[in-house]
């Protein structure tokens, strides 16, 4: 987004009071809190029910940023601050959404219904992204305010959008409907959720039909009664298991971790296979093969991506907990039908045959509160629950109703007494509404195995992904079958510690051109995993020329003495057209042929059979920095010359590269042929306007061990690098150098974060723990560090301690383990 006040003005048809209405915009924001709000930042300062955003204007000028939308000016900020005044912010946002929506044309899915909606979004996502650059709703934002949120975040390389709408009353739709513009709807059900805000079901419906106005086709389990509200004049594309005159007829087999679908459709049969076997995921999974049907997907391409399908976690999360028990986490929300649901999945998944329901009072029900609890004891006996743990007030009410029953009116006072009740060879499902913090009892009852580890978003690399994706430039040459510049991946050094096979499998699915590693063996280990792209290796040394043959993988050649040595066993083993990637230094003088060597290179390679130049390449030195702007040209230009003289003396078109990460944003006129993504992908840039459109991959974790008081006067650690001048709290962590941890982090000059407060690291760090100074903490034993991730970020760290990301990311030792999630 790029925009000026000017631009903007006649769009909310707002009343300017400012000092320059050509300022230029290239974000949105309504959260005073968030450290991205900047000098083009416009902030709308939302009015709602406990909060209003105008409160915060003055701090905001403070902290930089100039734009405004407001019903009001606040006193003495006038002249002050570019204001455009409307009468109704939220729906000045909407509005301004809703026309920058339509400066987009491609299909765009919208997703209403009372359940799954965040599911289906994150599977077709996965589904869809290997083909499509996709905008999606981030995280649940499918308000009033996200949804206009998600859609400014279009761009003008995104060619599919995926948009949540969830409404809890009459008279929501119709704004989410022109914010989103559908092409593509999908209702995923009508279930009980938000049944207060209506008079009865057929007001629901006819509400949330109403974000369909206007699609091309509308995806949907067939549905009579749903069917009796719609217009006619909606194509719809229905799927069923019980009614033949569906488009799509479906006869699903469960067996005890999958389910097996068999697909009628047109005059195609086939089956695919799901890893769930609850109601909820079959019904999700329908909606989502019906999205590939309507796009033409081959059936092949369908069973292999759907069986890769996966539990996303904002919902349903399975646990290992402890004393031998299984947890359910569905802290997430408490409504009568996702209760159902839940139940369902506790079944499906119950390790142990004890199984226990820890659940808060009930919201959303649509129901007088004796019907709700009654029909509730109702789902609790049929699915023979054999203890309840009740928590609130109104539930509490009702114990008596439930078997084994005991109940407290908060979260807090079942936490003080935790410790007595007995957890052990059971499966217990946590359903809780959000402000009952059900997350506390999942993190108490949660098995403690890996005190430190590094998390990695898989999401996050998929955006980031995406996002150096939209950067690419088509081939004109090409028409319009215009393909991208292809793209290298660089998961060398362990994926930038982030997880070498792992982060290789996503990039498969995601169909990226190469993978490059640094040395022979990195690339085996890929190889005897599985994976089956072309993997570059970049540093090959002549002893594993023989290793890198067998294995398939193909070497960077970067001097006369490796090509020799290269020529010679290819030759030994009578091998035609290996593919070899030919190295040039153009000016970073670390490796690669030189200008006075390519004579020689060319007679080398004139007329030899066995090897094949797959690609031309080089590595720019300063792209990141502006200031040598005109070395980083120089580097382009002679790249260019050299290239083109092997290319024309061989006779040869191989594919030629140049860019790594910073390239690809700083100079897109050098793409060429292939780029070179690297620590881009792991969330880190150079450019702090680029930054912000990154998302955090890794997430550095440990815990408290131990906590103590000590003494003015009293040291900490070894050689007293710390002694305290007063009464000081101190927190043990169980992670030092050897997991990585810089000595030079310590004693003063880094900072954890525990309960999002910063907590110092006093004395030195050891080399299996570091201590942190948490008197103004309120945490204990047990309670969760944030080493680095958001905050504070890598980037941070490499600043304060003079180095680079790439080394805070690289050293964290292969003993601290990595948890793979999908958000």
């Amino acid at each position: 987004m790029t925009l000026s006040i000017r631009n903007i003005i006649p769009i909310i048809k707002a009343k300017f009071l400012g000092i320059n209405d050509i300022a230029i915009i290239d974000a949105v924001s309504i959260d005073s809190r968030s450290l991205q709000n900047s000098e083009s930042t416009l902030f709308f300062a939302i009015i709602g029910p406990n909060n209003d955003g105008h409160h915060y204007v003055t701090q905001l000028i403070e902290n930089g940023v100039v734009n405004f939308v407001v019903s009001y000016i606040p006193s003495n900020l006038q002249g002050k601050a570019n204001f455009l005044v409307v009468e109704n912010t939220l729906q000045a946002l909407q509005i301004f959404a809703a026309s920058y929506r339509s400066d987009f044309d491609f299909p765009v899915i919208g997703i209403t219904g009372s359940n799954g909606k965040t599911i289906i979004k994150e599977w077709l996502n996965f589904l869809l992204s290997p083909d499509y650059n996709i905008i999606r709703s981030p995280k649940s934002y499918n308000s009033q305010v996200g949804v206009p949120l998600s859609v400014l975040g279009i761009n003008e390389k995104h060619n599919l959008a995926i948009f949540e709408a969830g409404i809890s009353t009459t008279n929501e739709m119709a704004n989410l409907q022109k914010i989103i513009q559908p092409t593509i709807g999908i209702l995923s059900n009508i279930g009980s959720a938000h049944d207060e805000g209506f008079h009865d079901a057929g007001e629901k419906i006819k509400e949330k039909l109403k974000l369909f106005s206007s699609v091309e086709v509308l995806i949907m389990n067939k549905n009579r009664t749903i069917e009796a509200f719609l217009n006619p004049k909606i194509k719809t594309f229905t799927w069923s298991s019980e009614d033949g005159k569906a488009d799509v007829f479906v006869i699903a087999k469960e067996s005890s971790d999958r389910t097996e679908f068999k697909i009628t459709y047109e005059k195609l049969c086939f089956k695919i296979t799901i890893p769930f076997n609850d109601q909820a995921s079959i019904e999700n999974a329908m909606h989502c093969l019906m999205v590939m049907l309507y796009f033409k997907y081959d059936h092949d391409t369908i069973q292999q991506r759907i069986s890769l399908l996966y539990p996303v976690e904002m919902r349903l999360k399975v646990k290992n907990g402890v004393n031998n028990t299984t947890l359910i986490d569905d802290s997430y929300s408490s409504d009568f039908q996702s209760l159902k649901i839940a139940l369902d999945f506790l079944e499906s998944q119950k390790q142990y045959k004890k199984k226990t329901l820890i659940l808060s009072d009930i919201f959303q029900s649509g129901l007088v509160t004796d019907e709700l609890y009654s029909q509730v004891s109702h789902l609790i006996v049929s699915n023979k629950i054999n203890r309840v743990i009740a928590i609130g007030k109104t539930i509490s009410g009702f114990k008596n109703k439930f078997p084994n029953c005991i109940s407290f009116e908060t979260t807090e006072k079942f936490l003080e007494t935790i410790d007595k009740i007995p957890f052990e060879n059971e499966t217990i499902l946590i359903k809780g509404a959000r402000h009952f913090h059900f997350e506390e009892l999942v993190a108490a009852l949660e098995e403690k195995t890996h005190e430190t580890v590094l998390e990695i978003n898989l999401n996050a690399i998929s955006h980031n992904l995406n996002f150096y994706k939209s950067k690419l430039n088509p081939d004109p040459s090409l028409g319009e079958l215009a393909k991208q510049t292809k793209l290298m991946v660089m998961v060398k050094a362990f994926g930038y510690g982030n997880g070498g096979f792992e982060v290789a499998k996503l990039l498969s699915h995601h169909k990226v051109d190469y993978l490059g590693v640094a040395f022979a063996d990195e690339g085996i280990s890929l190889k005897n995993a599985g994976i089956d792209l072309p993997i570059m290796v970049l540093n090959p040394e002549n002893t594993s020329f023989s290793a890198i043959i067998q294995h398939q993988l193909e070497p960077e050649i970067y001097s006369i003495k490796g090509l020799t040595a290269f020529l010679k066993i290819a030759e030994q083993k009578k091998l035609k057209n290996f593919p070899i990637h030919i190295k040039l230094d153009t000016g970073m003088h670390r490796l690669g042929f030189e200008e006075e060597n390519i004579d020689e290179l060319i007679a080398k390679l004139k007329d030899n059979k066995t090897v094949a130049v797959k690609s031309i390449l080089s590595h720019l030195a300063t792209s990141d920095d502006i200031k040598f702007i005109d070395f980083t040209l120089s580097q382009i230009k002679l790249f260019e010359e050299l290239s083109s003289k092997l290319m024309s003396e061989l006779g040869i078109n191989p594919i030629r590269h140049i860019l790594n990460t910073s390239g690809i944003s700083n100079f897109q006129q050098a793409q060429y042929d292939m780029v070179r993504l690297g620590i881009g992908l792991y969330g880190v840039s150079n450019d702090d306007e680029e930054q912000k459109a990154l998302e955090n991959v890794g997430t550095l974790k440990s815990i408290v061990s131990q906590i103590r008081i000590i003494e003015a006067g009293e040291s900490v650690g070894y050689g007293r690098r710390f002694i305290a001048e007063k009464q000081t709290k101190i927190a043990t962590i169980p992670i030092g150098y050897a997991d990585g941890i810089s000595r030079h982090w310590g004693n003063g000059v880094g900072y954890v974060v525990i309960k999002n407060k910063k907590a110092p690291i006093v004395g030195s760090v050891c080399m299996d723990m570091l201590m942190v100074d948490i008197s103004d903490i309120d945490c204990k034993e047990g309670t969760e560090v944030i080493i680095f991730g958001e905050n504070p970020t890598v980037t941070f760290m490499a600043k304060q301690l003079g180095t680079i990301p790439y080394e805070i990311m690289t050293s964290i030792s292969q003993r601290v383990k990595r948890i793979f999630y999908r958000e």
